[in-house]
């Protein structure tokens, strides 16, 4: 199958000099060859699958557990305002 690598680059608002598409041309022709191929297996019966091993949820229950006091978590704080942390502004916007 021939594919239209200036096309395909448009499309994906890349652009690409004569030596790029003349690289990717064959590339692109073997990923589609690859892929015609694959769809020629019979999958029929085969359940669909997000993950070809089984997966299984390594994080502990969530528990409601008391919070830190925030004295505590402010006590390592560089600058504080009450019981919160207090930072600089990093957001420049038009009142800036």
């Amino acid at each position: 199958m021939k594919i239209d690598v200036a096309y395909v680059a448009e499309l994906a608002r890349l652009a690409l000099s004569d030596g790029e598409k003349a690289v990717f041309q064959p590339q692109l022709e073997n990923i589609v060859g690859y892929v015609e191929k694959i769809s020629s297996v019979d999958v029929e019966g085969v359940e669909p699958m997000m993950h070809g091993r089984p997966l299984s949820n390594v994080f502990r229950k969530d528990e409601v557990r008391p919070s830190l006091p925030a004295e505590t978590a402010l006590a390592n704080a560089p600058a504080r305002t009450g019981d919160e942390f207090l930072l600089p502004k990093i957001v420049e916007g038009a009142d800036s």
